[in-house]
């Protein structure tokens, strides 16, 4: 079955497992007795699997004459088409919404944004749990394509440890990867990260219902968690019953979208060192000790203006508050911890929106769920300032690191900041954008960053009021759509697509 679906194509099998999907939550709606909800769902999911299998017939026999580029532009279309699919059974279920909040909550959903349009308390629970579902699927398509699609291609941030131009596949080098075809590897990574993805998903929704958790609320946060989207149900994380004990686990979980080699079973070359010497961990580590630093030990300087007198039980609530919602959107998750007010109050600085809109810019780790501009990008440019400042002091240094240190040093340092460059010149041009429409300075930049970085959440408190979605109009909502799907796929990708360097080796 599996040598079957290969011969389709990338975007006609996503298509019948989103559909298939749809399932889940008519059987939810069915068994909290909200039939309405669960005949829409399931009607959608009839719709949406009879045209994948009349798109399956009609491309049974395509070839396409480059597979890896095919993959790639498949990768692209679906985010273009897979959050207008989704969106028919969200559609369908509401009856008074627009299709452009339809289409722009499952498409915020799927690029595990988590951005929303609507009131929590409008929603069901199987409409929440509809959202986690299509996040986590996001999630998963994902990692897929950053270990199948993306690192043969050297995108994604892989062009960074290989040190060489972005884009130019690499299966004409590699015997092991020329004698799989592209199909059968996207096949075999995908039965590989399965059940990783999906076990740590169930263990952690057990941890969780554990902790106190109702099981469909404590499923959302699980999902939400591992695709790094930080979608929640009626309630948000701060309210939840699980405490801090939850978010211990939930903590714990952000690991995973630290770096790659955090999931097991995936077979990865080991970092020199082991995991604790990983250079995305070590650099998350010291960013999250900064971080802290600065909420934390700034109560001291301005305790005498605040006129609160410390507290050790305080002060530990807000050193923990701190570290989850700051490793939170370092992640690009978005969750809050119940302590986070306590952190801000006890930091005497309110909320902190440009400190979270940094911490979402840097990212996560190299093919993970988490957005932003990765940690491994992050630490060749410093490494490389680093080596600058040597050469200022002893100009007939070699530097250390072998040959792959040096590597990334010189030409992955040199694509990082590529990268940084066209992330920046997106984030300006988002802003100009929004500011044509009427949008304010301030409320573009931090709606602009959350879209680019996949951080949704960044609305409510980036600034210094939340910004609602639901007051934007809709070329805003298209546009910040749109600027989505950038961020997830990244201009490295999207170049290398309207741009392939066939024949280049």
């Amino acid at each position: 079955m599996v040598a079957r679906l290969a011969e389709l194509p990338f975007l006609v099998v996503l298509l019948a497992f989103g559909g298939a999907l749809a399932f889940v939550p008519a059987v939810h709606g069915l068994a909290l007795a909200d039939y309405a909800v669960a005949r829409d769902f399931f009607y959608s999911a009839l719709v949406l699997l009879i045209v994948t299998a009349m798109l399956a017939l009609a491309t049974a026999a395509y070839r396409p004459r480059d597979p890896a580029q095919s993959l790639l532009a498949s990768l692209i279309g679906a985010y273009l088409v897979l959050p207008l699919a989704l969106s028919l059974p969200w559609w369908q279920s509401l009856p008074d919404t627009t299709f452009v909040n339809a289409w722009f909550e499952m498409n915020s959903s799927f690029t595990t944004t988590g951005a929303t349009v609507y009131d929590p308390a409008r929603l069901s629970e199987t409409m929440h749990l509809w959202r986690a579902i299509v996040a986590w699927y996001g999630g998963f398509l994902t990692l897929l394509a950053a270990h199948a699609i993306l690192a043969p291609m050297r995108l994604g941030g892989y062009e960074v440890a290989a040190g060489r131009v972005a884009g130019r596949n690499t299966l004409g080098r590699s015997p092991a990867l020329r004698a799989a075809e592209p199909g059968q590897r996207l096949g075999r990574w995908a039965l590989r990260l399965w059940p990783v993805y999906a076990g740590l998903t169930v263990a952690l929704w057990t941890g969780l219902m554990i902790a106190g958790e109702g099981a469909t609320t404590a499923l959302i946060h699980a999902m939400g968690t591992l695709s790094a989207s930080g979608i929640t149900g009626q309630s948000g994380l701060s309210g939840a019953a699980s405490g801090m004990l939850g978010e211990a686990l939930i903590l714990v979980a952000f690991l995973f979208a630290l770096s790659r080699r955090c999931l097991p079973v995936l077979h990865l070359a080991p970092a020199p060192g082991g995991l604790l010497a990983d250079p995305e961990l070590r650099l998350a580590v010291q960013i999250l000790g900064l971080v802290l630093m600065v909420l934390f030990l700034r109560h001291w300087l301005v305790a005498e203006q605040t006129a609160d007198p410390d507290n050790i039980g305080k002060a530990l609530a807000a050193l923990w508050g701190g570290l989850f919602t700051a490793a939170s959107f370092l992640t690009t998750t978005g969750y809050v911890s119940s302590d986070w007010k306590t952190a801000t109050d006890w930091s005497g600085i309110g909320t902190p929106g440009m400190l979270l809109l940094g911490l979402a810019i840097l990212g996560g780790g190299v093919a993970t769920t988490a957005g932003g501009v990765k940690l491994l990008r992050i630490h060749a440019l410093l490494r490389h300032g680093g080596r600058e400042l040597e050469r200022i002091i002893h100009p007939s240094s070699v530097s250390g690191g072998g040959p792959d240190g040096r590597r990334m040093v010189q030409d992955g340092a040199q694509l990082a900041w590529v990268f940084f460059m066209l992330f920046a010149v997106s984030l300006a041009v988002l802003v100009g954008v929004l500011t044509l429409y009427g949008v304010g300075f301030d409320t573009a930049l931090v709606l602009a960053v959350a879209a680019l970085t996949t951080t949704g959440q960044l609305a409510d408190l980036g600034a210094a009021d939340p910004i609602l979605y639901s007051d934007l109009i809709s070329p805003v909502k298209l546009g910040l759509g749109l600027a989505m799907i950038l961020g997830r796929v990244e201009t490295f990708a999207l170049l290398a697509f309207l741009m392939p360097g066939r024949g280049r080796r």
